[in-house]
């Protein structure tokens, strides 16, 4: 009888927020250490304490949030801000008391000119050169990192050169189609195709080609003018022109996709000198190949660019203005917002997976449907629906994915949890295309706009939670200029103004605010440092993304190196230190065992003498991270 009360007792104290929530089970403490994806540093910098999540109440995840914890996928992971090299505080605004800056208002206003149809989708190059853009990327750090503004800047560039090139291969394959047709007894009525040649992706290249030349680019147009012909043909041509007997998908041997490659490819020799390009016709296409396997596409269109016949004045701008512009000028567009919990969407697959190898410049071969699932789907949090009596939103809470598409063509999305307290924002990715209407920016905008919004449904729905705002790196300074905003106290888990958390940081990474956030105002402040503008220094006007970590995290948040450390009292200012500020009695934990739901003081006694040492020294890491109300309510699994 007295172990099925324990049972029951333990069971009723799980559920932070009832029993309508579910529960919270996690497990595998520890603490990891990998190079940072901020600074780049050397070694294992990045330090952070780390929890596998079975299940996690909204409520929980929600007090988690509140003691620096945030989630990718079902991993969930805090800094150890006296040790890391780039410490992250926890950063959110009152939605309420949201005052919009002169370029977030710029950015409402030039998404709804676009929708009015009197604003074109402009190229990141062209605003390449406008200030402060290179100050958004990380100080120091190198040009390869993920996401920084002058590296997307050029890619930007870069893909423009290649959008060009890839118009003029068409044009000189059009020239060449046309001189065939005239060469040739075609129906006169036949209405020809336009070429297309697209980039083969580097994925690709090694099963399409071995040895030492490098696949670049495609055509199928000869595909299309086979068939072309043999729909538009009349039977009475079809006899004349079938006179050799040998049949290729009922067409002549003369008319195959394999002959029409053929004679297009050798008339293109004037264009294979220009570029250096070899091309051949293979299986019914036309392939550009490179003899030097290791070339840089750009290379070729730089070699392009600079010969004699140059492309630039051949219809370029007529054809990239109609993938760029979405709509003729005056044309207005319908922007839509789909909310739906998070699960896996194909659709949305295929746009992150451009968005990073286009922005991010990520291999395609490590841009895969696990490790998206792993990083953006998955989700421990458990689903809790609308109520309607005012304690839940219409959408209820859990995990959500916000779609934004524009003429039904999505166009960005934002990876978000829906909490008691607070919309968290975790992740967003978008269509290059339109890197210049800020999508980044104005999914900002639109998530604060929900939640004042819905906590007019659901009055406990107050903040925005913008994730981690690290004041060592200058690309994610820019979340302090959605104002006002606050910092979480590393130690005390107190909210500090901004304000007044700024000078502090700009002296060393790492301050316990809470100590300095009661004192007045002359003691803290540096009015020099106030007196500069947060976002002219560190807004981007190209694109800031809304993420927590960089995206080449992920692999590693998968495979943890935990390690046992000996040394639990690092030294933190003002003499405490992180094992007194909380280390209470382990004997509370709630602990799952077999199924089993029980205190750990009251199976303590089935370990043996070394077992229990070991045990205890994670459940006290446990506690210490957790905090000792949540590692009494939360079950930390055993197996």
């Amino acid at each position: 009888m007295a172990e099925k009360k324990r049972r029951n007792d333990a069971s009723s104290s799980s559920g932070g927020g009832g029993s309508n929530r579910g529960e919270s089970v996690v497990g595998d403490v520890g603490r990891r250490r990998s190079s940072c994806g901020y600074c780049r540093s050397g070694g294992n910098t990045s330090i952070s304490h780390g929890l596998w999540a079975q299940s996690l109440t909204v409520d929980h995840y929600q007090a988690l949030l509140d003691r620096g914890w945030r989630r990718s996928g079902c991993f969930l992971y805090k800094p150890e801000m006296e040790r890391t090299c780039c410490p992250a505080y926890t950063i959110r605004l009152k939605a309420s008391d949201f005052c919009p800056s002169k370029e977030q208002l710029r950015v409402s206003k030039r998404m709804q000119r676009f929708l009015d149809g009197t604003l074109n989708v402009k190229k990141r190059e062209e605003f390449i050169d406008e200030p402060n853009t290179s100050e958004a990327s990380c100080s120091g750090a190198p040009a390869e990192i993920a996401g920084s503004a002058a590296r997307e800047s050029l890619a930007g560039k870069n893909e423009e050169k290649n959008v060009e090139f890839l118009h003029y291969l068409s044009d000189k394959i059009n020239n060449a189609v046309h001189a065939f047709v005239g060469s040739e007894n075609f129906p006169h009525d036949i209405q020809l195709p336009k070429a297309s040649v697209k980039e083969v992706a580097p994925s690709k290249r090694k099963l399409l080609v071995e040895g030492s030349e490098d696949l670049l680019f495609s055509s199928n147009i000869s595909f299309q003018i086979a068939a072309a012909v043999s729909r538009a043909a009349k039977e009475a041509l079809k006899e004349k022109l079938s006179r050799d007997s040998t049949k290729h998908s009922g067409q002549s041997d003369e008319l195959s996709p394999n002959i029409i490659a053929e004679k297009l490819s050798s008339s293109l020799n004037q264009l294979s000198e220009i570029s250096g390009l070899t091309i051949r016709a293979c299986n019914g296409h036309i392939n550009f190949f490179s003899a030097n396997k290791v070339v840089w596409l750009d290379e070729v269109v730089e070699k392009v660019s600079k010969s004699k016949e140059s492309y630039s004045g051949i219809g370029v701008k007529g054809s990239c203005s109609k993938k760029v512009s979405k709509c003729p000028r005056g044309k207005s567009q319908k922007l839509e917002l789909r909310l739906k919990r998070s699960s896996f969407d194909p659709e949305e697959f295929a746009l992150y997976r451009r968005y990073q190898i286009k922005v991010h410049n990520d291999r395609p071969d490590h841009v895969t449907e696990s490790s998206y699932k792993r990083f953006l789907v998955d989700s421990p949090l458990v689903d809790v629906p609308s109520l309607g009596n005012g304690t839940v939103p219409p959408c209820g809470f859990g995990s959500f994915h916000q779609q934004y598409l524009i003429d039904g063509q999505l166009v960005a999305v934002g990876v978000i949890d829906i909490l008691p307290k607070c919309l968290s924002s975790k992740y967003l990715f978008w269509d290059p295309d339109f890197a210049s209407l800020s999508l980044g920016k104005y999914s900002a905008l639109q998530e604060i706009a929900w939640v004042k919004e819905n906590q007019l449904k659901c009055p406990s729905l107050e903040y925005y939670y913008l994730g981690y705002y690290i004041h060592s790196c200058n690309k994610m300074r820019y979340k302090a200029a959605y104002h006002p905003s606050e910092l979480l106290c590393p130690l005390r888990y107190q909210w500090v103004p901004f304000e007044i958390a700024r000078p502090l940081l700009d002296k060393k990474p790492y301050a316990i605010l809470s100590d300095f956030a009661a004192l007045p105002y002359g003691e803290y402040s540096e009015p020099k440092a106030l007196e500069d503008n947060m976002e002219m220094q560190h807004d981007d006007p190209v694109q800031v993304d809304m993420n927590d970590i960089p995206v080449d995290e992920d692999e590693e948040l998968t495979e943890l190196d935990f390690e046992d450390s000996d040394d639990e009292s690092v030294s933190v200012s003002g003499g405490l230190t992180a094992v007194l500020v909380e280390d209470g009695n382990v004997g509370d934990t709630l602990i799952g065992l077999k199924g089993s739901r029980l205190r750990y003081q009251d199976i303590q006694h089935a370990f043996g003498p070394p077992e229990r040492r070991y045990l205890e020294t994670q459940l006290h890491r446990y506690m210490r991270a957790v905090g000792t109300e949540l590692s009494k309510q939360i079950v930390y699994s055993l197996g």
